[in-house]
């Protein structure tokens, strides 16, 4: 009867990397964190977790601590990013695996956010962690299993047309999909049949964070011109979307407009509407035969969502590299993996960090996930609420039992502004620290901000952390919901 309980975070950059410490500080201060099976994150997300998990009972330990140490590296200058040895390192890596990374930037996709980070956000100095290390903190079941989320796809179709979700844990690495997995320390090594032909070095979990860029096809230069206009074209079209300037019509059919084009145009629409920058693994699932009435099969039948699937010769079996992309160039959520039937998820916890509207992550997935017939609530906001959004929200379908109730926290500062601490209000004098700008244009944590101030940095982590805690009640209801739930199902 004891409810499974999961985090589910989105990207976003520093300010998701800054806003879930806070959060889990919430948590921690609850009492909650030892009730979270799993934790998932995305792009910003995924450097918070891959920072605690450096540390085998992070969630036993006072949080305090390692929120000093990504304040020290969040306050200060990120030149060393482009030190000669960092770029050293770098070439060493090609000739370790013989694939070439950028050890500086991480680009998002012009869909959904906008933003270059600095690849040695949190550890300026080398850190050899890996994927596989982070076993020792999970190996006495003292923490909540880390689940990364990323996209395969195709480098000639935009991923409205093609694309895969990937999970990541220290254990595995592996395709919903397809069922098929891996151990995560031959992640980058050569497959064929489902042999391993050619054992490479495991890849610092550095170099597996969001995506990395190939210098050969873009410079620096090039990037900083592209992010510019893709920011541009970001805020435009959130704006008309707010604007209700851009409707849907429930009696068309979904399509896609597959346009030839060369030259100039060509580039213009890779920026406009495809991933512009992917990392390349070699594909562990190469020549290894899937196709064999694949479309009977019951977990591809859940995660099949483009039209390339019907044709076998399509599969990744064919792929000679995995291009991986981040999450938010479809949906920016880390949520599929918690929808694994056998995973049996209760009660998540949505932490959402993503830019533009807070909501349309959620209404996105709820959307995804009934199309594909996967149990999930539906949500429902009207947009005077959109507009005026409160700290917390329950959702949940009690006429589905196998779906999740999602207790959804939005990155707002509602209440915050008058209390200090739940039912603490603030005094004359301690006002101004209750002024956090997280949803304006001018905003200090907008996603192209890699730098923070220490009071910046101070004044999001108490933000996130009291909207946690101010919600205690909220939290505890959801839990109380699913164990009578699992009380009435057992009966």
């Amino acid at each position: 009867q004891i409810p499974v309980v999961a985090v589910m975070t989105t990207g976003g950059g520093t300010r998701a990397l800054t806003s879930l410490l806070g959060n889990l500080l919430g948590l921690q201060k609850l009492d909650l964190l030892d009730a979270i099976s799993y934790i998932t994150g995305s792009s910003g997300s995924t450097w918070t977790l891959s920072h605690l998990y450096q540390s085998a009972d992070w969630s036993h330990k006072d949080l305090s601590r390692p929120i000093g140490e990504v304040r020290r590296h969040m306050t200060k200058c990120k030149l060393s990013c482009f030190s000669l040895e960092s770029l050293k390192e770098n070439k060493k890596m090609k000739m370790e695996t013989g694939i070439y990374f950028a050890v500086i930037l991480q680009a998002h996709t012009p869909c959904q956010d906008s933003l270059l980070v600095l690849l040695f956000l949190v550890n300026s100095q080398k850190n050899n962690h890996k994927l596989s290390d982070e076993r020792q903190a999970l190996n006495q079941g003292q923490n909540p299993l880390p689940i990364y989320m990323i996209l395969n796809m195709k480098e000639d179709y935009s991923l409205s047309e093609f694309k895969e979700w990937v999970e990541f844990t220290p254990y595995e690495v592996g395709f919903l999909k397809y069922g098929a997995f891996i151990r995560a320390e031959d992640f980058g090594s050569e497959f064929f049949m489902g042999r391993l032909m050619k054992k490479l070095p495991e890849s610092r979990i550095c170099f597996m964070k969001g995506d990395v860029l190939h210098w050969e096809n873009l410079s620096c230069v090039k990037t900083y011109f592209i992010f510019n206009i893709i920011q541009t074209l970001h805020i435009a079209t959130t704006a008309l979307q707010h604007a209700g300037l851009k409707q849907t019509r429930s009696h068309e059919l979904e399509t896609y407009l597959v346009t030839p084009e060369c030259g100039i145009m060509g580039i213009i629409r890779q920026i406009l509407t495809e991933r512009v920058m992917v990392s390349k693994f070699c594909n562990f699932l190469k020549g290894f035969q899937v196709h064999n009435e694949y479309l009977q099969s019951k977990s591809f039948h859940i995660w099949k969502d483009t039209v390339l699937e019907n044709f076998p010769n399509q599969l990744t079996e064919t792929a000679e590299f995995m291009c991986l992309a981040d999450t938010a160039g479809y949906i920016d959520i880390s949520y599929p993996p918690l929808m694994r039937p056998e995973r049996k998820v209760d009660v998540v916890l949505h932490l959402n960090y993503s830019s533009g509207s807070q909501t349309l992550p959620l209404e996105e997935a709820s959307k995804y996930f009934l199309k594909q017939g996967i149990p999930f609530p539906k949500i429902h906001l009207s947009e005077e609420e959109k507009k005026n959004l409160k700290e917390c929200y329950i959702f949940e379908d009690a006429e589905t039992p196998e779906a999740p109730t999602v207790v959804f926290f939005p990155l707002v500062n509602d209440t915050f502004r008058k209390y200090k601490d739940p039912g603490v209000e603030r005094s004359p004098a301690e006002m101004a620290q209750g002024n956090v700008d997280v949803s304006s244009v001018f905003s200090p944590y907008c996603l192209n901000s890699f730098t923070y101030t220490e009071e910046e940095f101070d004044k999001l982590v108490e933000l996130t952390s009291y909207n946690i805690q101010n919600n205690k009640h909220l939290i505890l209801q959801a839990l109380n919901s699913a164990i009578e739930q699992k009380r009435q199902h057992k009966k």
